[in-house]
């Protein structure tokens, strides 16, 4: 075998490894969010994005918050993706995080957007972090206890090999299902004028009660060293779908606001 063809055929196999690892509930999930949330913006709304995001559609840049990990410059912006609480507290009363959280995270992207002085490329930024930033919210475990770390320290097994509480609500319940993002922001719940209106009524405050609501839930049902299959997918996989719809209606509404 020559060796160009070799180099061509290891970059195939190299690049069809990554792109199968990493599509899972991460990715496709937050951008089932930002799909979900094109559906309902006005358009005033739709146009100013389209103008800030140079063409790019929400679903795509909405798992930017998590590439810019890889980056420590934005180290700074890590608490941002989640809020830490007990189960039996509420963020109001909770011991806020000193170098922010997901909510001061949100309300700052809103702020900054909303701003006249603020430039293009810190607009841009918000918008980014923002579309994330409201996906993270309907996820559970994103709203964790601090003493197991959103989940992360609680042990389970995911059909049969080794995994944690949050990356089975990050990624194993999604991808069990093999489902394309359009596939699933397509077939979300048909909803009414007045269905979608209450969903989308409230504060980011109202919004973090709900999801916490359901992570008491979560917590409840599952236990350190539990063998998780297809009873629990069948359980908590409608209840996955119902959250990312959520998201994609309240992300929305908040950029209805922002840009109408």
């Amino acid at each position: 075998m020559k060796l160009k063809t070799l180099v061509l055929l290891t970059f195939l196999f190299v690049s069809t490894s990554i792109f199968s690892i990493t599509d899972t509930w991460g990715p496709t999930g937050h951008r089932v969010t930002g799909k979900i949330a094109e559906k309902y913006l006005s358009r005033k709304a739709k146009r100013k994005i389209k103008k800030l995001l140079e063409g790019q559609s929400l679903a795509f840049v909405s798992t930017y918050a998590d590439e810019i990990k890889s980056d420590k410059k934005y180290n700074k912006y890590y608490s941002w993706h989640y809020v830490n609480m007990p189960l039996d507290g509420d963020y109001v009363t909770a011991k806020k995080n000193p170098k922010g959280d997901l909510v001061t995270g949100i309300n700052y992207c809103i702020k900054t957007l909303k701003d006249e002085n603020a430039s293009t490329e810190d607009k841009q930024f918000s918008l980014k972090m923002l579309v994330h930033l409201l996906g993270d919210l309907h996820q559970p475990l994103h709203i964790g206890r601090k003493e197991d770390k959103g989940g992360n320290s609680i042990q389970v097994q995911w059909h049969g090999r080794g995994s944690n509480l949050h990356r089975v609500w990050d990624e194993s319940l999604i991808s069990q299902w093999n489902m394309s993002y359009i596939e699933l922001a397509s077939n979300a719940k048909e909803l009414t004028k007045d269905e979608v209106k209450k969903l989308q009524s409230g504060s980011v405050l109202d919004w973090v009660k709900d999801t916490h609501k359901l992570t008491k839930e979560v917590y409840t049902y599952t236990k350190k060293g539990d063998k998780l299959r297809y009873k629990y997918s069948y359980r908590f996989f409608p209840v996955v779908r119902q959250q990312l719809q959520k998201g994609g209606l309240r992300l929305a509404k908040l950029l209805n606001e922002v840009f109408d």
